[in-house]
């Protein structure tokens, strides 16, 4: 036991945790069974092809706000890896993001009798983001010409992500780092910019049930962020529970995301539920703003919906 925890030490203290820009948006998605959105080292956990659609609303009643769009899939390669891809288009007024991440994992087990296992990932990101210039608007309604933009202003940033994650039973934590390099700044200005897209986070949680044959679990989880641009940090609380039956199973929470620096004024409190039946997924939540945007907005939708695909593609413990 003491060499699980000077290791849990150890890889905790491995990264600090940074800024996100040309990357999709992270809200509560990762926690409708769809953790590979996180870290590339998820990809390959589970004897099945785990495909994830993902639909985000923001800001609901504020005319062009965020919309979101999003692709997980991931696979067992062999026994010991396995491959994912996530694909996204992000829209937010003018601007436009679409991007990809390739995904690769490797599992190695530590110890098959007690559920020891130690993953290691690496994804390389690719990111086009773009101002639409066709869609600028007088109040009137009518075409815009700014004289100072004249053409589709557009920038790819290519990148890559780490994240290594340790499991023992039920207890997991993982941290990563992502876009390790800095933006190109030629085509921004490099006096008000930041150049930094690194953010660095640590996933931690445990699946708590009474008995072996319970059919309640309780798993809390954190996930701690750090951005490298301007050293903001942010910390999700959560709570979820599932009532199995069988294989199938209910789930329920609640997610509370908070900055560091004002842990008692929460960017806001997102109730979620979902289920499992057979091999299909369905997730949905909504955030709750409780910041300045309440005044105008009534929250965020989050939707996922799932199946899981030729199941038994690996029998190694590490999968589960």
């Amino acid at each position: 036991m003491l060499r699980r925890l000077i290791f849990i030490a150890i890889v905790l203290g491995f990264f600090r945790a940074g800024a996100q820009e040309l990357n999709s948006p992270q809200l509560s998605q990762y926690l409708a069974d769809n953790p590979f959105v996180l870290a590339p080292t998820y990809a390959g956990i589970g004897d099945h092809v785990k495909v994830r659609l993902n639909g985000l609303s923001q800001w609901v009643g504020i005319k062009d706000a965020p919309q979101t769009q999003s692709l997980a899939a991931d696979a067992r390669i062999g026994n010991k890896s396995g491959l994912g891809i996530f694909l996204y288009n992000d829209s937010n007024g003018y601007t436009r993001q679409q991007g990809a991440r390739l995904s690769f994992a490797h599992h190695l087990t530590l110890d098959r009798y007690e559920d020891e296992f130690l993953s290691f990932g690496i994804s390389y990101n690719f990111n086009q983001f773009r101002i639409d210039i066709e869609e600028f608007r007088e109040a009137t309604g009518l075409p815009a010409n700014d004289p100072s933009v004249t053409d589709d202003r557009s920038t790819s940033n290519h990148n890559f992500d780490i994240g290594i994650m340790y499991r023992y039973n039920k207890f997991y934590v993982s941290v990563n780092a992502s876009n390790l390099l800095d933006k190109n700044l030629t085509t921004f200005n490099p006096t008000f910019e930041p150049n930094e897209l690194r953010n660095y986070y640590a996933y931690i949680g445990y699946r708590y049930s009474k008995n072996k044959n319970s059919r309640v679990e309780i798993e809390p989880s954190v996930l701690y962020k750090l951005f490298e641009s301007d050293g903001r940090s942010e910390t999700d609380l959560n709570v979820k529970v599932r009532l199995y039956d069988f294989e199938d199973y209910y789930y329920g929470g609640i997610n509370y995301r908070f900055l560091n620096d004002q842990i008692g004024k929460p960017l806001y409190i997102a109730p979620f539920a979902g289920l499992k039946k057979s091999n299909f997924y369905f997730g949905y939540s909504f955030q709750i703003i409780l910041n300045d945007i309440l005044a105008y907005s009534y929250g965020t939708h989050v939707v996922t919906v799932g199946m899981d695909l030729f199941q038994g593609i690996s029998n190694c413990r590490c999968t589960y």
